[in-house]
């Protein structure tokens, strides 16, 4: 009977010990798995700080991103690349007519913000809007058939490649006077941050304001810093520093090129780094957004380059030379470099699942262009409405004796 118990003593025990060590290996292996979901970055540290007098910090040297944040950031490059193909293609096919301003190779700057922020901060650009339209969540097919001037476009056809708006995730538009988007932008951030007020909060949101270098030495510009710094409102301006403005080096027309530190009058910090780099572009905006919750305005300038010219009328060529466009494309590109990081340098990803989100983003815009083709042109009544916000107006045609009664 002892035998029994001692055998039966020495079972338990031997369980006991097995299911410690399943349990051991399972830990082991789940501690394995959420390691490998973070991949591990260093920075060269290539930034230069404007602190105006203030006590300002610097972003991480080393930092640590999710493999699906990391897959984010390379679908968002990708889908804008491919669809501003799309939109060169189809406008000198004639089916995109008017002004039209094309993002590629800038797409780091914009993928590195909108990654470090969210959809409740604002955001609001210039007319090169396309890429941002996408990156606040709206589909391919709407912002085609925009491009198209068709009805199911994201602003019902009558906004085209400069207007795009989508106020449902907070995507303040594509604005088409140099500049305007500045002061505007900085009364999002008032918005913001009357709004945690009123819900009795602490503000958690920032307004991410885009401007050119072209743009930078507008009068409205300085106005919006120092109203901006007055208040301490939670804004990012973002100088998308392309090296040409609409078509003259930054040298014959700024007296000064540091653009992140044009705010010092008013006290307003500014960090100026590359702009190509989407994974150094996400810690600095992340860094910018963290001081601008906790402490007010903040400017980055992230030097990047265009590959087309200033709108498609401009060949580009003119003010620089193919030479130097292809030495970029060569050398700078951001999907390249995103590519080599997470291929070569590193063993995140195999180039074939980078391929597969290539082929998802060609197939989506394959689509869009075939909505956008097919869809509706606007109704005739579209060209009336919604100039005044109210039930029901009188608009003037194209003589006193031509007017239309519109009622909503």
């Amino acid at each position: 009977e002892d035998k029994k118990k001692t055998k039966k003593k020495k079972t338990n025990k031997m369980r006991r010990i097995k299911a410690i060590n399943k349990i051991t290996k399972q830990i082991k292996i789940t501690e394995q798995t959420i390691r490998t979901k973070a991949v591990s970055f260093k920075l060269a540290g290539e930034w230069e700080i404007e602190k105006a007098g203030g006590n300002i910090k610097e972003p991480r040297k080393e930092l640590e991103i999710e493999k699906d944040t990391l897959l984010d950031m390379y679908r968002l490059m990708v889908r804008v690349r491919e669809f501003e193909k799309a939109a060169d293609g189809q406008y000198k096919k004639k089916n995109i007519r008017g002004f039209c301003h094309l993002y590629s190779g800038q797409e780091a700057v914009l993928t590195g913000c909108e990654i470090a922020g969210n959809y409740e901060d604002a955001m609001i650009t210039a007319y090169r809007c396309h890429g941002h339209q996408l990156a606040r969540g709206d589909t391919m097919e709407r912002c085609m058939a925009e491009l198209f001037g068709k009805a199911t476009g994201c602003a019902k056809g009558k906004g085209g490649s400069m207007h795009m708006y989508f106020a449902e995730n907070n995507f303040f538009g594509g604005n088409g006077i140099v500049g305007a988007q500045v002061p505007v932008g900085a009364g999002n951030a008032l918005g913001i941050l009357q709004k945690a007020k009123r819900e009795g909060r602490e503000n958690e949101n920032v307004a991410w304001v885009y401007m050119g270098d072209g743009a930078s030495n507008q009068g409205q510009v300085y106005e919006a810093y120092n109203m901006a710094k007055l208040w301490n409102l939670p804004v990012v301006f973002i100088v998308e520093n392309n090296k040409y403005g609409m078509g003259t080096p930054i040298s014959r027309s700024s007296a000064s090129v540091d653009f992140y530190n044009k705010g010092a009058m008013a006290h307003v910090p500014g960090i100026r780094t590359n702009g190509m780099d989407v994974i150094n572009t996400y810690e600095v905006a992340r860094f910018a957004k963290e001081h601008a919750v906790k402490n007010g305005p903040i400017i980055l300038e992230l030097e990047t380059y265009r590959y087309y010219g200033h709108s498609m009328s401009d060949p580009g060529i003119s003010y620089r030379t193919r030479d130097e466009i292809n030495e970029v494309r060569k050398t700078m590109d951001p999907i390249m470099l995103f590519k080599l990081k997470t291929t070569q340098d590193q063993n995140i990803f195999t180039e074939q699942e980078l391929k597969d989100i290539e082929k998802e983003a060609k197939a989506e815009v394959k689509g869009a262009v075939k909505h956008a083709t097919e869809a509706a042109q606007p109704a005739d009544k579209e060209f009336v409405s919604d100039i005044l916000f109210n039930e029901g107006y009188k608009v003037r045609g194209r003589s006193v004796y031509e007017n239309y009664e519109v009622t909503l």
